[in-house]
């Protein structure tokens, strides 16, 4: 066996050459032999953030109990009970880590049973550092890529929504700022907020500014709708579940709550969680541990909690469908998403915004947005919000045209049935016609014009595009 000296290893301990991920990992060493034990801490401690050792299977089954894990490196000989034994016990009472099996003996049998106990990799000894250090950041490359994976699928299974400026608070109206203004002095805090609103004002949104502006927005952002997961399965869906606990649980899965780990969980249209699951919820934000289905231990869990709602809480609470002790708890600081028909100008500012982005998405020349759909934006209620907004963007696109309820009074007062173009709006819509027509290619574009390729960048540079 050959191990890095010291001094080498604070050289490269940050550098990139074993991931992104092991920086940020927690890790515990399993093995009775001090010297191994030394060994890896001299390999591993600079490199990672968090690194403990047991010097046998109790002493790490106490750990687990106390502590979240990323990664487990495990010896396979120790006295009482074997690495691959302990790991078996461990995976049917809720442990959901990779873990890494160390031996000195390279035959098949030891191999099966270790996979079969639910080791993910294992190395041979005598081993490098290297060695260790690369199957330690495969371990953790799977690990980020089966939890992106995993949340991408729960949001495509949630909504059909097309996912649209979803990181970003668009307007300038007073309302507005004063949200960017709330979010600028809580998104470095651990406080759980309360995002209210209306359905469609953009409380996802929000809920993804304040991860991005915390200290947690390198970890996982996991956006959970209570109102999408059926209710026999949301405590699985939220905690994750043992192999069997239920019928048709075929696997262990961890659920949305490990995913978040480190990061933020959010959850939306939390008035619909079912009154069962929501004791269950308040115990997890107030002990920060969850117990998945068919578990006899609990995990801890390190992350943020954002909650959204378009109810009244308080008159949920009054009627009994919400506890009274989980809305205290999570009303620690409410931010009231304001209404499109509240926000002024706004509603121009994400139409033009939405029209420039979807037309490209769609392939489609963009339709005008004269005076007169200027006046018809600005006078409608907007009961559908801002989702209702991308929408008729999207239907116009479509149509080629405005519907004709939105092409009321110009902002003149002329009173137009149809919109009105100056010979600078067909221009420009012919010229980004022929542009999306040769994807963007603006020596082509000219040739087909018959103007030269000079007179495209200079219009296109007076109209930003």
């Amino acid at each position: 066996m050959r191990s890095t000296a010291p001094g080498k290893i604070a050289e490269t301990a940050t550098g990139p050459e074993f991931g992104p991920w092991l920086a940020q990992a927690s890790i515990l060493i399993v093995d009775d032999e001090p010297g191994m034990r030394n060994f890896l801490v001299r390999t591993l401690g600079p490199r990672c953030k968090h690194l403990e050792e047991a010097s046998d299977a109790a002493d790490a089954s106490r750990k687990l109990d106390a502590n979240h894990y990323d990664v487990v490196i495990l010896d396979n000989i120790m006295p009482g009970k074997t690495g691959v034994e302990w790991l078996a016990e461990q995976r049917k009472i809720g442990f959901f880590a990779d873990a890494i099996l160390m031996t000195a003996y390279a035959d098949l049998d030891t191999a099966i049973k270790a996979l079969r106990a639910g080791a993910v990799d294992f190395v041979l000894k005598p081993f490098r550092s290297n060695q260790l250090l690369n199957a330690v950041a495969r371990c953790l490359d799977r690990m980020q890529l089966r939890s992106e994976n995993y949340v991408l699928r729960h949001e495509l299974q949630a909504t059909s929504d097309h996912v649209l400026l979803r990181d970003k608070l668009i307007g300038f109206s007073p309302e507005i700022q004063e949200v960017r203004d709330t979010i600028s002095r809580v998104a470095h805090l651990p406080t759980t907020i309360l995002i209210s609103g209306e359905s469609g004002t953009g409380k996802e949104v929000t809920a993804r500014s304040i991860h991005a502006l915390s200290d947690r927005a390198q970890k996982p952002f996991v956006p959970v709708n209570c109102a999408a997961i059926p209710t026999d399965m949301i405590e699985a869906e939220l905690f994750g579940h043992l192999k069997g606990a239920f019928t048709g649980a075929q696997s262990a899965r961890d659920g949305l709550f490990m995913h978040a780990q480190g990061g933020t969980l959010f959850l939306d249209e939390i008035a619909e969680l079912p009154f069962a699951t929501q004791s269950k919820l308040l115990r997890a934000i107030e002990d920060r541990r969850i117990r998945p289905v068919g578990s006899e231990r609990e995990v801890p869990v390190d992350l943020r909690f954002v909650f959204a709602t378009n109810a009244n809480l308080e008159q949920e609470v009054e009627k009994g469908r919400f506890r009274a002790d989980l809305f205290y708890r999570i009303n620690v600081m409410q931010i009231a998403m304001p209404p499109l028909r509240q926000r002024g100008d706004d509603s121009l500012e994400l139409a033009k915004l939405f029209m420039a982005k979807l037309s490209k998405q769609l392939g489609m020349p963009p339709v005008l947005i004269d005076g007169s759909v200027q006046a018809g934006l600005a006078a409608y209620d907007w009961p559908g919000n801002v989702r209702e907004l991308r929408n008729l963007i999207e239907r116009s696109l479509i149509l080629g045209k405005f519907p004709v309820e939105f092409r009321k009074q110009s902002l003149s007062g002329q009173n137009n049935d149809e919109p009105v173009e100056t010979l600078e709006d067909v221009e420009r819509r012919h010229i980004m016609t022929m542009l999306l027509k040769t994807d963007g290619n603006r020596s082509e574009a000219a040739r087909r014009l018959g103007i030269s390729r000079k007179t495209i960048d200079r219009k296109c540079a007076a109209w930003n595009d």
